[in-house]
């Protein structure tokens, strides 16, 4: 089995690491403890963490144990780094709310039964610090000059609102985090977004510092789309892990809408299937791509939300879009099932429930598409049907005021659909 820094190298996880050979020796150990730190500011993570996720649980499958750590007291802070303005300051409940939430979500990708993992919260230390004692003890080995250089602040001094000094901190605290873990779970690695440079290394200063002995550090390059966009970024928003934030159907036809050009990077970073299955998607064209996402879509839906859920969503779209069955020979090791066209269901397809004597009365199409979240306003909506993007069952909706009604439904339901992908069923109450 590989060296589990030479799995993450592989499948695209390393931007940039600290004392190369040294580092690959540590990991070379039976058991090595590392951390990553998940930003509390909201209940729900969004799959723009999903690098540090899987990086985390690519730790644990090779016999390591990672920590998670909530930033449950730098939170209070506010990390300035990749901001050009401060970020909100959150009560010690909020905090602690959004802790639970985001554990449960990262239980789905890490196992932290029987100490194979732990999810800590760095308030537990930095609440009681004492403001003095730790200015002679662990400020002392911070030089403003080298601080000021950083990239996460130099963004923030050469911006209109500037740096406030208790953003100032940051990079102290997270250091002292460091130190903490280092001392208290022997963890001697922190990995951490390219953006998170400058802080793993003060941490791994300090510890050089305070202990003379050596930390590492691993940062994950910005994953963007083959396009130059931010991996995850919609003109819906965000993709959430919460699925009452975005639904287990939502998130699979986020996956299974990957650009041609994205498969074989996807499916390395976000999957565990073997790279010398995905090595072989550069070779396929037209159906069997298409095939592809789909196993990508499913595999990445089974691992936020779980088998049911995923093969819930991949019968759903089905029904919608068409049966994928398996093909041989391609990405042999998932678990895509082998007819994704049985039990087909639409219950997990966004759907409303309108009252039977409205539809009865009729409702104009542009507000009906706005009414179910088609499209933002009555204007986009109107937009939307004069540029032909507009559909009604399969059939192109030509007037924007259309009058859509009860005589519209088959089989005791209607299928609105705007654009290629985004459908939503209506049926009457």
């Amino acid at each position: 089995m590989p060296n589990v820094l030479e799995t993450l190298k592989e499948r695209g996880f390393v931007e940039n690491t600290t004392h190369d050979q040294e580092l690959q020796d540590y990991l070379n150990k039976d058991v090595v403890t590392c951390y990553i730190g998940f930003d509390p500011t909201a209940s729900s993570l969004h799959i723009g963490s999903l690098v540090p996720i899987m990086s985390l649980a690519h730790i644990q499958r090779h016999g390591h144990r990672p920590i998670a750590l909530v930033g449950g007291g730098t939170g209070m802070v506010g990390d300035p780094s990749g901001k050009t303005e401060a970020r909100q300051l959150l009560t010690p409940e909020i905090i602690e709310a959004n802790a639970n939430g985001i554990k449960k979500q990262l239980s789905q990708f890490i196992q932290f039964k029987d100490d194979r993992a732990i999810l800590l919260n760095n308030a537990d230390w930095l609440n009681d610090l004492r403001y003095i004692p730790f200015l002679r003890d662990i400020g002392r080995h911070f030089s403003v000059n080298r601080m000021i250089k950083a990239e996460s602040y130099k963004m923030r001094l050469d911006s209109e609102e500037g740096l406030n000094f208790i953003e100032f901190n940051y990079m102290l605290l997270q250091a002292y985090d460091f130190l903490n873990l280092f001392d208290t779970q022997d963890c001697h690695l922190q990995m951490g977004g390219s953006d998170q440079w400058g802080n793993i290394v003060a941490g791994i200063e300090l510890i050089r510092r305070v202990h003379h002995k050596t930390a590492f550090g691993i940062t994950f390059p910005l994953i963007t789309t083959s396009s130059g966009e931010k991996m995850g970024k919609t003109a819906k928003g965000a993709i959430w892990l919460d699925p009452t934030r975005t639904t287990p159907y939502e998130y699979y036809q986020f996956w299974v809408n990957t650009d041609d050009k994205d498969v074989e990077k996807f499916l390395a970073l976000f999957t565990f299937l073997p790279m010398e299955e995905i090595r072989k998607i550069g070779e396929l064209q037209a159906a069997e791509l298409n095939y592809a996402k789909s196993v990508l879509a499913y595999e990445t839906t089974r691992l936020a939300h779980g088998d049911k859920q995923a093969t819930e969503a991949l019968r759903a779209a089905a029904s919608v879009f068409g049966a994928k069955k398996r093909i041989q020979g391609i990405l042999s090791s998932s678990t895509f099932p082998d007819d994704a066209s049985s039990e087909l269901s639409v219950d997990a397809v966004p759907s409303t429930m309108i009252e039977s004597n409205k539809l009865n009365e009729g409702i104009p199409a542009f507000k009906l598409f706005t009414q179910v979240g088609l499209a933002k306003s009555g204007g986009a909506a109107r937009r939307l049907i004069e540029q032909g993007g507009a559909y009604l069952n399969d059939v192109r909706v030509e007037q924007f005021d259309k009058i859509i009604s009860l005589d519209d439904f088959i089989s005791s339901e209607i299928i609105l659909r705007a654009g290629k992908k985004r459908y939503h069923k209506i049926s009457a109450k």
